[in-house]
């Protein structure tokens, strides 16, 4: 029987998994390669054959972030039967999620790249660049909404969306801060208030 190859000795989701933890706990730049071997388990030789670079790895995290713990959004505003629904399961979901005890709290997206040199302004750029495809994302379905007549004809969609897309960051920059479910559930049903009225 022929030998096989020698297997990698980690497993890459469950690392991947691990280096997306330390991101979001400690930022792009607060985050060292020491940091990062040390919880994925593997040496730099191997993390570097694995991802690539330390920018490779982090978009790769920020990929796996999306699909898993920051999926809430895209969820909500797609399988929610109004705008309005969607919008607030948005708010709601991610506030749950902001403040779970196993997790960092906060969103990984709005909080890894707050601080920045001029060695990281294409990771910043990058996470700009998430955030503005999700403000774009919240558009669309109120836009939807408009046609559906869930909004009023004349809705600035543009500025309601910048509005709401405003509180679920803001939500992620006070759940780092320490803030509980119940107060982050009051800002929220504080935004909700201001949805137009037909």
């Amino acid at each position: 029987m022929a030998e096989r190859g020698r297997p990698r000795a980690f497993e890459r989701s469950v690392a991947l998994r691990r280096a997306m933890e330390v991101f979001w706990e400690h930022g792009y730049e607060g985050t060292s390669m020491s940091d990062l071997t040390a919880a994925m388990g593997i040496n730099s030789p191997s993390l570097y054959a694995a991802f690539g670079d330390k920018e490779a790895l982090f978009r790769a995290a920020v990929e796996l972030y999306g699909q898993t713990e920051g999926g809430h959004t895209e969820r909500a505003l797609r399988e929610e039967p109004t705008a309005r629904a969607g919008i607030e399961a948005m708010l709601r979901d991610n506030a749950l999620a902001y403040t779970q005890e196993n997790t960092p709290h906060g969103c990984m997206v709005v909080l890894a790249g707050s601080t920045y040199t001029t060695r990281s302004t294409t990771v910043r750029d990058f996470l700009v660049e998430c955030r503005h495809e999700t403000t774009g994302d919240i558009r669309r379905r109120l836009d939807r909404g408009v046609v559906e007549g869930d909004l009023p004809p004349d809705t600035d969609t543009a500025a309601l969306a910048f509005f709401y897309a405003t509180v679920l960051y803001g939500l992620s920059i006070q759940a780092r801060d320490g803030a509980t479910l119940t107060e982050l559930t009051a800002s929220i049903d504080t935004a909700m208030r201001a949805w137009p009225s037909h």
